[in-house]
């Protein structure tokens, strides 16, 4: 008789499910993407994305959805143990839910390994933030600074390791401040377009400039604010996909990584971001993607700090070290040009909505891909989020409409 294996109960039927199932979404819906939405509870907020999303994808979620993912952190929302209100607003009372203390496209990773693993057909995800309630921001920050070697310098600004990076990345790659103001000026005018971004309008790089200093070398254009907001996104298999929409638009690889040393201040290399290019290369694998190059048709990704859009960009392999801003003169970056990068106004223009924010980016993307896929050579998206100082977690997605 043949040895058992340990995980297998004999007489238990076993159903094989291809491993290497499309996963599709089908459906996303949003709320809120303002500085203050007073009249909602962070609960409401979600409950009214997640009615948008289910319509959106023709699925109620009481009978069709088969689990429910949600991102938060609890010092964000001022409640311990803040995860047992996720279930209510989503649908997902006595149903399998499952919370994610982190970025919004680290749930979206969760739910399409649920759905490749052959256990779910359809998963709903929702991320979201209210900022505005937050008394203690400052405060909240200072407790992800080492107690011992950090915290005690008692900086003024919490976010001042931003500023170091920015400074680390210029000195490297020969960046300056107008090509910094430049990344700026542009998001917040393509912002404009944007129905969630509250903060677009027409400023000049010599506006930018002539701000006083938020954290230097950023003025305050070019460090995103904040925004209350939550977005709800339904996953699904291939096969309940094409019972639900004609336009499925594909989740072809995840990846995330945070940075040695726990992402720890002590151990970061400044001027860089390593946990995004190790994600980036994660998902490219997952996607089949050998390099990006040539193989994308636009990008949505970090911004929350004007340096960081450019940082990305060469993390993650869509432009040579040091060649970012180069390209960025030559107009490369912008709609129209070889790879449009954050054209729906990144956080710039939209804000940052705490844990919400990949799961944003994954949002506008989607909607990108499913109303304009025919504008591309190539129909697919990049989506990259990170956490924001002082952690240093990333998260990607690639994103495509074939």
């Amino acid at each position: 008789m043949g040895a058992t294996h340990p995980n297998i109960v004999v007489g238990t039927p076993i159903t094989w499910v291809p491993l290497m199932r499309r996963v599709a979404i089908v459906g996303a819906g949003w709320a809120g993407f303002r500085p203050q939405v007073p009249e909602l509870s962070f609960r409401e907020l979600v409950f009214e994305a997640a009615q948008r999303a289910y319509e959106d994808a023709g699925v109620d979620p009481r009978e069709d959805v088969d689990a429910f993912v949600s991102c938060q952190e609890d010092y964000w929302e001022g409640i311990a143990i803040a995860d047992e209100f996720a279930p209510e607003p989503i649908g997902g009372a006595l149903r399998p839910t499952y919370t994610v203390a982190g970025d919004g496209l680290q749930g979206l990773a969760q739910a399409y390994m649920m759905i490749k693993s052959g256990a779910f057909d359809i998963v709903a995800v929702e991320s979201h933030a209210k900022p505005s309630d937050i008394v203690t921001l400052d405060g909240i920050y200072d407790l992800a600074l080492d107690p011992h070697t950090i915290r005690p310098l008692r900086a003024a600004n919490p976010l001042f390791t931003a500023g170091l990076d920015a400074v680390a990345y210029m000195s490297r790659t020969g960046a300056s401040r107008v090509h910094l103001a430049m990344v700026a000026a542009a998001n917040k005018r393509m912002g404009l377009h944007n129905p969630r971004a509250s903060y677009a309008g027409r400023v000049t790089v010599d506006d930018i400039l002539g701000a006083p200093y938020y954290i230097y070398p950023m003025t305050r254009y070019e460090v995103a604010p904040f925004a209350d907001a939550a977005v709800v996104m339904v996953l699904a298999s291939e096969e309940a996909a094409r019972r639900l929409t004609d336009n499925p638009v594909w989740v072809e690889g995840v990846g995330w990584s945070t940075e040695v040393g726990t992402g720890a201040v002590e151990y970061h290399k400044w001027g860089h971001m390593p946990s995004l290019k190790a994600a980036g290369l994660m998902a490219y694998r997952a996607a089949g993607i050998d390099s990006p190059t040539g193989e994308v048709g636009f990008a949505e990704v970090e911004d929350r700090f004007s340096f960081m859009e450019l940082l990305s960009l060469e993390e993650l392999g869509l432009a040579g070290e040091g060649e970012a801003h180069k390209m960025l003169e030559t107009g490369d970056f912008s709609p129209g040009g070889y790879l449009p990068v954050n054209q729906s106004g990144g956080s710039l223009s939209v804000g940052v909505p705490f844990e919400a924010l990949g799961l944003w980016r994954a949002l506008e993307a989607y909607l990108e891909l499913r109303e304009h896929a025919d504008k591309y050579d190539v129909p697919r998206a990049i989506v990259a989020s990170w956490r924001g100082p002082p952690t240093y977690t990333s998260a990607v997605a690639v994103l495509g409409a074939q």
